[in-house]
């Protein structure tokens, strides 16, 4: 009975057929469109290596941050994530490289303290604006700066040392890494909150500074913390204060110069990711789910925490918030003290 209903039951007309092919051939046309149109452009993010352009030569604190993270965002991104110096102009050839890049997420920067606040309030034309050119992800790390004395100074505290700079104005030598570096405008920051005067002696890297303090040629300096504690810790420097609003973990026992009386100082070097502005929304969304994942893992932080650095993670506006807010207090410190980086 069943084979008799199968006989009875007419072929499909040439016309069927006709259709039949006809919508299995727009289906297979589709597929093909959408699969080219990814192909072209529309592949999920990212679809290629990404460059994380560090704006200073290979070696310092900033470029190993770069090449702290970069294996891990590499893991989490599933895409190969490469290291690019690209120094010159205390870091601000690269940074407006990157802010001229084409927006689509695979062009990132390096961004510090130094490059995104320091470097425009104090340069007539940066070549880009850190609010207005970058999206941020999260901060990375913070290092912060601790002010150090040659043991033969008589001063133990903020406090004396204030009072003997203005008992003595000029007298006072203060290294620095050179004329426009972090630990140059920090001591210049310091003497306009704590109303005392240093001479300022600036030198070709942080190096060559720290050699002449240790051996007593001038009398104080602001540096990383990741460079002086050893020499703290073996008594060839005293620690007077740590330039965070909070003690700084790497010395704890050293107190901040906010508590110590100058209400309100704050300077330290900080690093984050920033992508141009235009960068669509969700690259950025993955770069920082990414970020905040590499900066969870226990192996990153202690690879920070070895070099005097905490992992300090962030919201973008919470961190464009505090760029805005360095910004504009380092433009204060150019008004008052006439600097000007070429």
């Amino acid at each position: 009975m069943a084979k008799a209903r199968e006989r009875s039951e007419p072929p499909p007309s040439a016309v069927t057929r006709a259709r039949l092919l006809v919508a299995c051939c727009g289906a297979l046309c589709c597929v093909s469109i959408a699969h080219a149109a990814q192909s072209e452009g529309g592949a999920a993010y990212p679809s290629k290596p990404i460059r994380i352009v560090v704006p200073f030569a290979p070696g310092g604190n900033i470029d190993i941050t770069a090449r702290t993270v970069a294996p891990g965002l590499s893991e989490a991104l599933g895409q190969p994530v490469v290291v690019d110096n690209r120094g010159g102009a205390g870091g601000r050839i690269g940074a407006a490289l990157v802010a001229k890049s084409p927006p689509d997420g695979y062009t990132l920067l390096l961004g510090a303290s130094g490059t995104l606040t320091v470097q425009p309030a104090f340069s007539d034309n940066p070549g880009y604006d850190p609010l207005r050119d970058f999206a941020f992800t999260s901060s990375i790390s913070l290092v912060p700066i601790v002010l150090v004395v040659h043991p033969s100074v008589p001063a133990r505290s903020v406090k004396e040392l204030i009072a003997l700079a203005r008992a003595q104005p000029g007298t006072l030598l203060m290294s620095s890494a050179g004329t426009g570096s972090n630990t140059h405008l920090t001591g210049e920051l310091f003497q306009s909150m704590a109303k005392a005067k240093l001479l300022h002696v600036p030198y070709k890297g942080a190096g060559a500074a720290m050699v002449d303090l240790i051996g007593g040629q001038v009398h104080l300096m602001f540096d990383q913390v990741s460079a002086s504690g050893p020499h703290i810790k073996s008594g060839r420097l005293r620690a007077i204060a740590v330039t965070t609003l909070k003690r700084a973990a790497f010395l704890p026992d050293v107190p901040t110069v906010d508590e110590s009386g100058v209400r309100g100082f704050e300077s330290s070097t900080y690093t984050t990711i920033a992508a141009p502005a235009a960068t669509p929304k969700d690259a950025m969304a993955k770069l920082r789910e990414a970020m905040l994942k590499v900066l969870d893992d226990p192996k990153t932080r202690g690879s920070f925490e070895k070099l005097g650095a905490e992992v300090i993670k962030s919201t973008p506006e919470a961190l464009a918030k505090r760029v805005q807010e360095d910004l504009a207090k380092w433009i204060r410190v150019r008004k008052q003290t006439g600097i000007t980086l070429k």
